[in-house]
């Protein structure tokens, strides 16, 4: 049986959370695994709870990511960080908004790839993958400054140790 990676995306509507995980799921697509993707996006419109879940491997039979079983829980609003804390294994990886130093980014809209960019640190999809998966889910006009953003999250990764860590 193969490994399944399991990736939770949360935050509030207007986030980015559906678009972080197309994009998700588009690079892990590239990168030649089987990826099942589902969303739950409740009263997202208005600022509710939406979450994304991404799960890739070999081969993946259920979109559904299990309450204990996220590999990575990335958290685009700090107050929906306690709601999904229960997704995350032991041992998993919990991605906030303080991984990345907003004042760097090209604008606050840009948080959710800045994001995926210190998620990607993490992954074995290539960058060159990622960049490629942002190009075609974004404008051709907003994909400089999406790009400045992956990068920035994924330059804050390398300079930390690669090994699991639990915020809160």
């Amino acid at each position: 049986m193969s490994k399944v990676t399991n990736i939770v995306v949360a935050g509030l509507g207007g986030q980015g959370v559906l678009k972080g995980t197309d994009i998700l799921a588009d690079v892990a697509l590239r990168a030649g695994y089987d990826v099942k993707k589902s969303e739950i996006k409740g009263m997202s419109q208005r600022g509710g709870s939406v979450t994304g879940d991404v799960r890739f491997g070999d081969q993946v039979f259920s979109p559904m990511v299990p309450g204990g079983e996220a590999d990575f829980l990335l958290v685009l609003e700090p107050t929906q960080v306690e709601p999904h804390r229960y997704m995350l294994r032991p041992g998993g990886l919990l991605i906030t908004p303080d991984a990345v130093q907003a004042a760097q980014l090209p604008n606050k809209k840009t948080l959710n790839v800045a994001l995926l960019g210190a998620l990607s640190a993490h992954l074995p999809m290539a960058e060159e993958q990622w960049l490629t998966a942002l190009r075609t889910g974004f404008a051709e006009n907003f994909f400089a400054g999406n790009r400045k953003a992956f990068l920035i999250g994924r330059g804050s990764q390398k300079s930390e140790a690669r090994s699991p860590k639990s915020e809160g």
